[in-house]
């Protein structure tokens, strides 16, 4: 099992404490120092059954510069699914977090104590 964190969000430390207290053995990376490839993220997504704008913190500044809320500049359909996995990967910040990949070769966006003890389930 691994799991993409950033050491600055809350939720993230929280999965890690609940991973820690139910003793799991998982890897952590960080994924904003070791940024995913594109094909890394294409098989995350596909892991998870969901599209890159699913994943997507459209709050973020960098969201905001790329003006992602533009869908003549990106839709959310396979013509555009490329330049979002493109964009995720230049952009990490840009990644929903954490992500949890399970040994069943799933995976979960852990935002909640549920999801966390789902990915342990797997």
């Amino acid at each position: 099992m691994e799991i993409w964190i950033n050491p600055a969000c809350s939720k993230c430390r929280s999965a890690l404490t609940l991973l820690d207290a139910e003793g799991a053995a998982y890897t952590v990376r960080r994924y904003l120092e070791d940024v995913p490839s594109a094909d890394e993220i294409r098989d995350v997504l596909g892991r998870l059954g969901l599209e890159p704008w699913d994943i997507t913190r459209t709050q973020e500044a960098d969201a905001k510069e790329l003006d992602l809320k533009d869908r003549a500049r990106w839709p959310r359909d396979d013509s555009g699914r490329e330049a979002w996995i493109e964009a995720l990967a230049a952009h990490p910040k840009l990644i929903q977090r954490p992500i949890i990949t399970a040994d069943d070769g799933t995976a979960v966006v852990a935002r909640t104590e549920e999801a966390v003890r789902d990915a342990l389930g797997r």
